[in-house]
């Protein structure tokens, strides 16, 4: 009887994942595949029939001036957006991971940003860089800063990426700030109470002490900002609009698809920013990531 039972199959887990796994497999596989299928064909609906071009969308976005543009400037959003999330990150979980009034809900207004969509952030922040009635231009010209409003976005290339990539950091950071803080509440308070006793100084605890254990957090860190940096759509979209001084690939691949209805080069740029982006990500991984042992 007994070895009955143990032979006896569970389906109840099965049952209670299956509606998630048909959840990927409808929204994230399908579509992946259909795309990796269809870039090797010539899809154009005003330019019918539909034929297989081999390696022809691929060979044409590279040497599209367009697609090159967009990818400079996404590597300029991933710098920017990286470190500064990462920074930002450490530097509010450090923060949060003290015990203090009104702890929980500095946490809840930290994580706002993040829940909010990114076009209506792209829109909130169209209030702060507008060139003719944005708060920035009037705080500045208040403080007599400047004498005329500036045009932040559209007319020069880095300062437009910058401030795009501003209201990106914005609304990545909080993500980053509670994966490191999670890293950081996993590390024994006797860890840092020796450290205090052997004369360790607040720098030399958190370089040798505080990165090295805290790098399983930062690693998911990392790689959070960099998909979302290298997938950067909304605010670019929202904030720069028709110009292209901004672009980044996302934007680029929306252009190429639905702007020119040429869906075998958009399905192309498609798989290809999705493979440099799980390159990327793995390799990122793979250099932050470390075990550790307490």
């Amino acid at each position: 009887m007994a070895k009955l039972e143990k032979q006896r199959f569970d389906f109840l887990p099965y049952a209670l994942v299956s509606p998630l796994i048909l959840f990927i497999l409808g929204l994230a596989i399908t579509p992946a595949v259909f795309t990796a299928v269809s870039s090797f064909f010539r899809v154009q609906p005003l330019n019918p029939p539909t034929v297989f071009s081999g390696l022809e969308n691929f060979r044409t976005i590279i040497h599209d001036s367009g697609v090159i543009s967009s990818l400079s400037n996404t590597f300029l959003y991933i710098i920017i957006g990286v470190v500064l999330s990462t920074v930002l990150g450490i530097y509010f979980a450090i923060i949060l991971q003290r015990k203090f009034r009104f702890r929980s809900i500095l946490i809840a207004i930290l994580i706002l940003p993040w829940a909010l969509p990114g076009v209506v952030e792209g829109i909130l922040w169209t209030g702060i860089w507008d060139a003719n009635s944005g708060v920035l231009n009037s705080i500045l010209k208040s403080l007599h800063l400047i004498s005329n409003y500036h045009v932040f976005l559209g007319q020069n290339r880095l300062v437009t990426i910058f401030a795009i990539e501003v209201v990106q950091v914005w609304q990545i950071t909080p993500l980053s700030a509670i994966l490191i803080l999670s890293a950081l509440q996993n590390i024994p308070e006797e860890i840092y109470e020796a450290a205090r006793i052997d004369g360790s100084s607040p720098w030399h605890t958190f370089r040798l002490i505080t990165l090295p254990l805290v790098r399983p957090g930062l690693a998911i860190a990392l790689v959070q900002a960099v998909i979302a940096t290298l997938n950067i759509f909304d605010q670019p979209y929202i904030l720069n609009g028709s110009a292209t001084t901004g672009n980044s690939l996302a934007v680029q691949t929306y252009a190429v698809s639905f702007q020119n209805l040429n869906f075998g080069e958009g399905y192309a740029l498609s798989l290809l920013i999705t493979i440099f982006t799980l390159f990327v990500s793995v390799f990122v991984a793979k250099f932050i990531y470390k075990k550790v042992e307490y």
